[in-house]
């Protein structure tokens, strides 16, 4: 007996060391389990950060080397091919050279200026494809363009430069009397070339040349137009033209800018004349902007402002100083916009060289030429690199690291004044098909847009969801709770993607159609319900004892269906009678609330059905969970039911009931698809429900794959995930710290 007895205790005892082990195996699983899902979280917020942090890195720039350009006069003109291997050089003279940069040496070169002709001023056109423009003291104009062909013979590069002259290497006659030009532009493009010069006798001259050619007896046939443009200021020190040879800007060393409209070339027409500097300022550098849409004004003073066109309230075009950099204490000497982004380049009196970005309101660089007598700068077409050119012909190189300059505080999160623009706005436009395109990268829309969304979805899906989860739980039959409950969760398992899809192709159409007919059934279901349970207290109580308790809230599903068929069917009704048979345009001219057909109303609706499940099963887990003594114990003291739930129940679920809201809200932060199918994606900045709007994950989902790697557009959306990602995480850590404090306080009821 005691050997049988022996025997069972120490089976016993095995039995509770191997039951023993398990626990603290799956102690220990569990624990590895929570470490790799937080190494996770932080391995996925280091690599967010890793691809954001370059945005924030400042622009450097390195001193190559200085040369001496092989140039016999000292230069009026240096610019850079695509690689900055290979630099053009034009002087005072109209001569030019083609040169390596890397150490000066002469590739190419000539005179641009027919033999005994003298040269008086030289001007290049628009950024790309450069025109070039020779003033003659005979009152004449040579236009020239410089090419570059690059092979790859034996596998290395090689760049052939040569000068070209697309309406002939013969001079044109520019200002028509005789006198010699002072200051000219010019600009060349697909048949057409425009010459706009000033003269030594104060005469300002568009010529116009237009090249049509004879198909059949392939002969070209050179078309001249000239025309004097009236000018009311007497001291010109800069002419441009936009690339489209549509706008002439004249600016005169007084501060004055005039602006006209060239379309036709036949009679130039002055559309505005402004001063553009402060009194007592004069003119010193002006610049058109990359696009041709802003000019910069540097003057005497030391101030660079920047320029454009904005509506005023009788809806005409006027030039508004928008904004300012006023970083310099000596002269602007210099001005240099890079060829596509909206940066520029300046060089004060004093030698002092600046980088700034207009559109991020930036100075990125600011430090000594380096080079003596520094008058001239050039940007390479790629800005990884700028020229210095100063006295003795000599040119500094400088290597530009400058990958991100769009990027400020007030650029991702402010106001800004893009060009063309009325006014400071909040904008997301990351792309265009134009190559000077000015980037908006304000990130402000995409979180409003975030939130919206969130709340319309929980606006819809809370109330619905916990007064689900309290009925279930506490009020319905255990039976049909069994069927009702595991209904509810299978939707949670339902691919948003089917909800959108459903939302922007049925949903949508059907709201608008139907809008009179929802607003009515917003309003009537909760009335009509109510009514309903009001009259089911006065029927007889043998017909109402004939529905098993717990069952009773079946009895609306009836009354639910006939008032959504009723509203539906009364919307063409009252629209007709009320709203002129279109509520949509009625709310337009009423209100000037304009109508979407995507918009927050149709998402608020499907999200809602995507979060309803997860709030609906853990509020219903929560107030089930109550103890059943608390429900009890109040109901003996003679509470009613609804009180004890009021008082009692959702007090003792408090914490379960809000980090299940917590929940519904962070999946409705970091939604996808529904937000991306049922809504119009514009980032607009605008909360009402009749509105669309785009939110971070859709716009991450919707630009990613055509953002270019390592591009400024490319790691934007990786920081408006690393925000989303920081959202969500506040989110979930408010929520439990709620959740805490709410079960200390309630705990122990």
């Amino acid at each position: 007996m005691d050997e049988i007895l022996a025997g069972e205790l120490s089976r016993a005892e095995s039995r509770r060391r191997l039951r023993m082990l398990k626990d603290r195996l799956f102690g220990v699983s569990m624990g590895v389990g929570g470490v790799a899902v937080i190494g996770t979280l932080l391995l996925i917020f280091l690599y967010l950060l890793y691809v954001v942090f370059p945005l924030f890195v400042p622009a450097r720039v390195a001193t190559l080397e200085t040369n001496t350009i092989p140039l016999a006069a000292d230069p009026a003109f240096v610019a850079f091919e695509e690689y900055g291997e290979v630099g053009l050089a034009v002087g005072g003279d109209g001569t030019y050279s083609f040169f390596a940069t890397a150490d000066g040496a002469a590739i190419a070169g000539g005179a641009l200026v027919p033999a005994g002709a003298r040269a008086t001023t030289v001007r290049a056109g628009g950024r790309i494809g450069r025109t070039l423009a020779v003033g003659l003291a005979d009152g004449s104009v040579v236009v020239a363009k410089p090419g570059y062909v690059v092979s790859f013979p034996d596998d290395r590069r090689k760049i052939a430069p040569a000068m070209n002259f697309p309406v002939g290497e013969a001079p044109i006659p520019a200002t028509g009397d005789g006198s010699a030009v002072q200051l000219l532009a010019a600009e060349t493009a697909d048949e057409q070339t425009t010459v706009v010069a000033w003269s030594a006798a104060g005469r300002l001259v568009l010529t116009h040349l237009s090249v049509t050619v004879n198909m059949l007896e392939d002969e070209k046939t050179l078309e001249k137009s000239a025309v004097e443009v009236p000018i009311q200021d007497k001291d010109l020190v800069f002419l441009s033209l936009n690339s489209e040879q549509t706008m002439l800007l004249a600016a005169a060393a007084n501060g004055h800018v005039s602006y006209y409209d060239i379309r036709d070339k036949a009679k130039p027409a002055l559309v505005e004349r402004i001063l553009a500097t402060e009194a007592g300022k004069r003119i010193t550098a002006v610049e058109p902007l990359a696009g041709g849409v802003s000019f910069l004004v540097g003057d005497s003073g030391g101030r660079i402002s920047q320029w454009f066109q904005v509506r005023d309230r009788e809806n005409n075009l006027r030039f508004k100083r928008i904004r300012s950099f006023s970083d310099f204490s000596a002269p602007v000497v210099a001005i240099e916009p890079e060829y596509a982004r909206k940066g520029f380049a300046a060089l004060d009196a004093s030698g002092r060289l600046a980088i700034y970005h207009t559109t991020s309101e930036r100075m990125l660089v600011d430090r000594a030429s380096g080079v003596p007598g520094a008058r001239l700068l050039a940007y390479t077409p790629r800005a990884d690199g700028l020229g210095v050119i100063g006295a003795e012909r000599r040119l500094g190189r400088l290597a530009v690291k400058n990958d991100h300059p769009e990027v400020s505080w007030r650029a991702l999160w402010g106001q800004v004044w893009y060009e063309s623009r009325n006014q400071p706005e909040f904008i997301w436009q990351s792309s265009s098909a134009a190559s000077d395109f000015e980037p908006k990268f304000s990130l402000t829309p995409l979180v409003f847009g975030t939130i919206k969304a969130a709340f319309y979805a929980c606006f819809f899906a809370v109330p619905i969801a916990i007064f689900g989860a309290v009925y279930t739980a506490y009020f319905m039959s255990p039976r049909l709770r069994t069927v009702i409950k595991p209904s509810i969760e299978i939707m949670a398992a339902l691919p948003t993607v089917i909800l959108g899809f459903l939302a922007g192709l049925w949903l949508a159409p059907l709201v608008e159609l139907h809008l009179a007919g929802i607003f009515l059934a917003i309003f009537c279901l909760p009335v009509s319900m109510i009514a309903a349970s009001l009259i089911w207290n006065y029927l007889p109580s043998a017909l109402r004892h004939r529905v098993p308790a717990g069952t009773e809230a079946m009895m609306l599903l009836p009354v639910v269906g006939f008032v959504i068929w009723a509203s539906m069917n009364l919307s063409a009704p009252m629209e007709t009678a009320w709203f002129g048979g279109n509520l949509p345009m009625w709310l337009n001219s009423h209100f000037g609330w304009t109508y979407d057909q995507r918009n927050s109303l149709v998402v608020g609706v499907a999200m809602g059905f995507a979060v309803i499940p997860n709030i609906y099963s853990i509020s219903e887990d929560a107030v089930f969970s109550v103890p059943q003594h608390l429900t009890n114990g109040s109901l003996a003291l003679g509470a009613t039911p609804w009180q004890t739930v009021t008082r009692v129940v959702l007090l003792t679920a408090s914490p379960g009931i809000f980090s299940a809201v917590m929940i519904g809200l962070g999946r409705a932060v970091g939604e996808t698809m529904i937000v991306l199918m049922s809504t119009g994606n514009t980032p607009v900045m605008d909360f009402s429900i009749f509105k669309g709007f785009r939110a971070l994950s859709a716009n991450i989902a919707v630009e990613m794959p055509e953002s270019a790697v390592g591009s400024t557009h490319y790691r934007v959306l990786f920081l408006a995930a690393l925000v989303l990602f920081m959202i969500t995480f506040a989110f979930n850590t408010v929520a439990e710290i709620v959740r805490q404090r709410l079960r200390v306080r309630y705990g122990n009821l």
